[in-house]
């Protein structure tokens, strides 16, 4: 698995870029000269052998991944290059909370940390989808 998370943050660190130009919108990207297309086809393949791998190994926990760059995002302004490793580290610190708190709720019984993953994460969203209109990044009232 580390080899292949190190390949896809290589990739990832290197599309930083795009995922800049491509939040700006499809027009603005493309009349700086980037190739929509082949470039979504990239960030598509990183992201699905990253998750594949990450739920191979792990399981399936749930809106980790979703929630922890939404969080990041909310909390500070930075360029995809940054956001990368602090959405990493806030997956990292999400899951480790969500273990404590999936020991600690029923204890001596362990909750499975995937259902609290999913309660949690999926309230988040649907309070994010909420709060903007009801498209995740839309701009709404």
């Amino acid at each position: 698995m580390g080899v292949v998370w190190l390949l896809c943050v290589v990739a990832a660190w290197a599309l930083a870029r795009v995922l800049d130009g491509l939040s700006l919108g499809e027009a603005t990207a493309q009349s700086l000269g980037l190739p929509i297309g082949p470039l979504r086809a990239a960030l598509v393949a990183v992201l699905a052998l990253a998750t594949g791998t990450a739920v191979a190994q792990t399981g399936l926990i749930a809106f980790v991944g979703l929630a922890a760059p939404h969080l990041v995002r909310a909390l500070v302004k930075v360029p995809h290059r940054q956001l990368m490793w602090l959405a990493s580290a806030m997956g990292a610190v999400l899951l480790g909370g969500a273990d404590l708190l999936a020991r600690w709720l029923i204890a001596p019984q362990e909750l499975p940390v995937g259902v609290l993953t999913a309660v949690l994460g999926g309230l988040y969203l649907l309070w994010l989808m909420h709060r903007s209109g009801g498209a995740l990044g839309g701009r709404g009232a």
